[in-house]
């Protein structure tokens, strides 16, 4: 899924650690398969320096995507060479496990060339240019960052600005290609309009946080280039404002073969409509036992009311005062690593996991709590981080919206699980600390593979938490089952952004500014990936359980845990072969 990958990975700090990571002596077969994943990378590099720079191709730190002309043919035309060469490779390759990976490697860039013919196809090539010219900066600025890798930043910016000689400003070029494309096809469809509008508003939190970044930064030298920017930048949304705004659709709804596409690149590989009916299925189970911890709760505590929905506000009025958030996950995270070890759950490492608050731009550019990867190429002891965030900005009606679903007690258990361990941070530091194949961590990646781990790590830690702990454990799997039914019937029409916004309040007990990022998500942020939590669950918790199945008593839920991390961002149905062929026979015995 090559455009989730570097959008994921291009607005990403690198998270560099005092504790050098152990790494694992390079395989023969990954070292081979590396070495065919370079063709790829290198295409990468050429289409998209900042993106494959971010993942960790070395030598790209200042080169910029060459918006000069329309490279759309000449992209395609290569890719299809990459892959005719990778088809070569495979017909004359042996060795099981390469050949695995070259059959993923021709997956991502045939996938690349279905969504970019999508794209073409039926949308005006609308850029963010403020956003993605933050994510630039954040990425290359994090202070974990070496410091001579930091300086490429300068070069950047001036190709940027248009002051380097051989370019021109970048917002010019984003608007040139742009109307090149509606003069070529009138008939191209405008980005939705409730997108552009966020984006406008989130443009100022946006360039102040540039300005913030390199002020802080030891940089010298950046303010005529970053001056030019910030004009630029401030032209380039008026035009869009302009231009771009009045054309903009009101309809949120995709094309069926785009979202179709979307749903297939963030890993699901089942339709929309038997999508729905699983979670459905699956929601009103879960709702079932949450209802059943909701009472317990209530018994205890004496609260009037037993209802699930009752309960949960009750508990989310017990805010947590800010300069405290941050100590008590700190000391989540202890108390989690802890019923780890003691419960045998998965092997850990002895290094500290990174936890911190968003800034405004980062709630701006990304709104709910993530996990900021690290390089997952030539990486050097560098770290994912779990970052927190704490509100929406304010929308184009100029109404800021703050969560309260993570700032208060029974809350901070499954977050804490999901973004830092035995979730995310775990996920990507075994995999750099494994020696996964570049195939298997990068071009592998989708949000089936990374998200179902998340969700499973919630499951596996649920049962050691404190009721409140385990009925926010629920409500935030029924969050996830919501988002595999809202998703697709919002993109199908079958039911409006406003009633999936009341949904999740009314029925999952979501924040105003939580619910409002939700519907964000599913119908221009995202649309299709925030169904990858649930089908990525149920993918890997079928495979546990046929594990389970053949071995019985021998099952070893910390050997399983480990094994699966030890794959790297493997498709389910490779997790499943691994685990019938190498797993289970191994622990038969």
């Amino acid at each position: 899924m090559l455009r989730a990958v570097l959008g994921a990975l291009a607005v990403s700090a690198f998270c560099s650690l005092s504790v050098a990571p152990v790494y694992a002596a390079e395989q023969t077969w990954v070292a081979k398969s590396n070495d065919n994943a370079k063709i790829l990378l290198n295409l990468m590099g050429k289409y998209s320096p900042e993106g494959a720079g971010a993942l960790g191709v070395d030598g790209l730190d200042e080169q910029i995507t060459d918006l000069s002309r329309d490279t759309f043919d000449i992209n395609i035309k290569e890719t299809r060479a990459v892959i005719a060469e990778y088809q070569k490779r495979l017909r004359n390759e042996t060795d099981p496990k390469i050949k695995q990976d070259l059959m993923i490697l021709i997956s991502s860039a045939e996938d690349s060339i279905r969504s970019e013919g999508l794209r073409r196809k039926y949308f005006l090539p609308y850029m963010d240019v403020t956003g993605m010219l933050f994510g630039v900066m954040r990425q290359t600025l994090d202070p974990r960052v070496p410091k001579d890798r930091q300086k490429s930043l300068l070069v950047r910016i001036d190709k940027y600005a248009g002051l380097a000689k051989g370019h021109r400003p970048f917002t010019e070029l984003a608007k040139e290609r742009m109307f090149e494309r509606l003069k070529a096809n009138p008939k191209l469809i405008g980005p939705f309009k409730g997108e552009v509008e966020q984006a406008l508003s989130d443009a100022p939190a946006l360039i102040a946080g540039m300005k913030d970044l390199l002020t802080k930064s030891e940089l010298k030298g950046w303010e005529k280039s970053f001056a030019a920017i910030e004009q630029q930048l401030n032209a380039y949304n008026a035009m869009i404002k302009a231009e771009v705004l009045p054309r903009a659709r009101t309809d949120h709804k995709l094309p069926a073969e785009v979202y179709a596409d979307n749903l297939h690149q963030f890993g699901v590989d089942i339709g929309p409509e038997e999508l729905i009916s699983k979670a459905l299925t699956s929601f009103a189970e879960i709702r079932n036992q949450m209802q059943i911890t909701a009472g317990i709760i209530a018994k205890e505590r004496g609260l009037p009311d037993a209802d699930y929905r009752a309960v949960i506000r009750e508990l989310k009025k017990q805010q947590i005062a800010k300069d405290k958030v941050m100590p008590l996950y700190e000391d989540r995270l202890l108390q989690i690593e802890n019923t780890i070890r003691q419960q045998h759950i998965v092997s850990l490492p002895d290094r500290k996991a990174k936890i911190r608050l968003a800034t405004d731009a980062e709630n701006a550019q990304q709104p709910a709590p993530h996990m900021s990867p690290p390089r997952l190429i030539g990486n050097t002891g560098e770290y994912g981080e779990f970052v927190l965030t704490t509100g929406i900005p304010a929308g184009a009606g100029g109404k800021s919206l703050a969560f309260d679903d993570f700032t208060h007690e029974g809350g901070t258990w499954t977050l804490t699980a999901h973004e830092a361990r035995p979730g995310h941070e775990l996920q990507f530091a075994k995999m750099i600390e494994a020696g996964v194949s570049t195939a298997r961590a990068v071009f592998a990646f989708n949000s089936v593979n990374v998200e179902g781990w998340a969700l499973y790590a919630e499951a596996e830690m649920q049962p050691f938490e404190p009721s409140d702990g385990q009925l926010f454990a629920l409500q935030a799997r029924a969050q996830r089952a919501a988002r595999a039914f809202l998703d697709p019937m919002v993109n199908l029409g079958q039911i409006t952004p406003e009633a999936v916004k009341s949904f999740l309040m009314d029925e999952v007990g979501l924040s105003e500014g939580m619910a409002t990022q939700e519907m964000q998500r599913y119908t221009f942020r995202a649309p299709g990936q925030a169904t990858s939590y649930f089908y990525g669950y149920q993918q890997l918790m079928e495979t546990r359980q046929a594990a389970e199945v053949a071995l019985r008593k021998k099952f070893n839920r910390q050997a399983f845990n480990d094994f699966v991390l030890a794959q790297g961002l493997v498709p389910a149905k490779v997790l499943r072969q691994a685990v019938q062929q190498e797993f289970i026979p191994a622990h038969s015995k």
